[in-house]
C-alpha cells in the first residue's frame, strides 16, 4: 500500500494527466485554460522533486543520489523546454511520450516515490508538508521566436527522446 508521500506525488501526476488531456482533446485546438494549468502544475510538480524529493533522497543515503536522478533531471529538463514554445501538436504530442516513461520510472515498484517513502521514515510528514508548501513557480509567457523550437529539439534529444514532429 502506497504511502502519503507516494500517494501525494501519485494524485498530482493524475491531475496533471487530466489537465493535459483536457487540454489536447482536440489536437487542432488546444484548450489554452487547461494547457495554461497544467503547464503552471507541472513546473511546480518538477520544482517538488528537484527541491524536496531528490535532495531529501541525497541526505537520507549519505550523500548519495538516487540511481535514477540524472535520468530524471534530463527528462525535467526536456519537459522545461517543451513549455517554452506555445502548444502545438508537436509539443504535446512530444509532452505526452516523455511523461509516459517518466511517470513510470518515478512510480513504478522501485522507483523514485517508493524510494522516497522507504527511505523518509518518521521524516514521512515533514517531507510532505514541505512539497505542500512549494509555491507555483513564475511562468513567463511563451517564447514565440522561431529558433526556440530548434532550442527545444536539441534538449529532448539530449535527454534521449524523439521531438515529434507533425
Amino acid at each position: 500500500m502506497a504511502g502519503a508521500l507516494y500517494q501525494y506525488l501519485f494524485d498530482d501526476h493524475g491531475r496533471l494527466d487530466k489537465l493535459l488531456g483536457q487540454a489536447i482533446s482536440k489536437l487542432d485546438a488546444i484548450d489554452m485554460g487547461s494547457y495554461v494549468e497544467f503547464r503552471t502544475g507541472l513546473l511546480r510538480h518538477i520544482a517538488m522533486e528537484e527541491k524536496v524529493v531528490l535532495p531529501a533522497i541525497v541526505q537520507m543515503r549519505g550523500g548519495k543520489p538516487s540511481p535514477i536522478a540524472d535520468r530524471l533531471r534530463l527528462d525535467h529538463g526536456a519537459l522545461v523546454a517543451l513549455l517554452v514554445p506555445p502548444p502545438t501538436p508537436s509539443i504535446v504530442l512530444t509532452l505526452c511520450s516523455i511523461l509516459q516513461v517518466h511517470n513510470d520510472l518515478e512510480e513504478k515498484d522501485g522507483g523514485l516515490y517508493q524510494t522516497f517513502e522507504q527511505l523518509t521514515g518518521p521524516d514521512a510528514d515533514l517531507m510532505l508538508a514541505e512539497m505542500k508548501n512549494i509555491p507555483e513557480v513564475p511562468v513567463l509567457p511563451y517564447n514565440e521566436r522561431p529558433s526556440i523550437i530548434e532550442s527545444t529539439r536539441r534538449a529532448v534529444e539530449r535527454a534521449g527522446y524523439r521531438f515529434h514532429d507533425v
